[in-house]
């Protein structure tokens, strides 16, 4: 295994998946605000799962997503 190597697509990967994932929230929120779904000044539990296939991995992170 290559050590750099194996570096650099872990952190390209996260990298898409940090990018990814914002830009996937702001939308949801924008479009909720929008739609008088919400006020904007909830917090909403949420959670990521990281799933690797052939390596019998299956991880998930929680947080909170405050809007205020």
């Amino acid at each position: 295994m290559d050590d750099e190597i194996f570096n650099q697509s872990i952190r390209k990967f996260l990298k898409t998946v940090g990018v990814s994932s914002q830009h996937e929230i702001e939308r949801a929120v924008r479009q909720a605000v929008a739609a008088g779904a919400i006020t904007g000044s909830e917090t909403f539990p949420l959670t990521m799962t990281l799933h690797i296939e052939g390596l019998d991995l299956e991880v998930t992170f929680g947080g909170e997503l405050q809007l205020e």
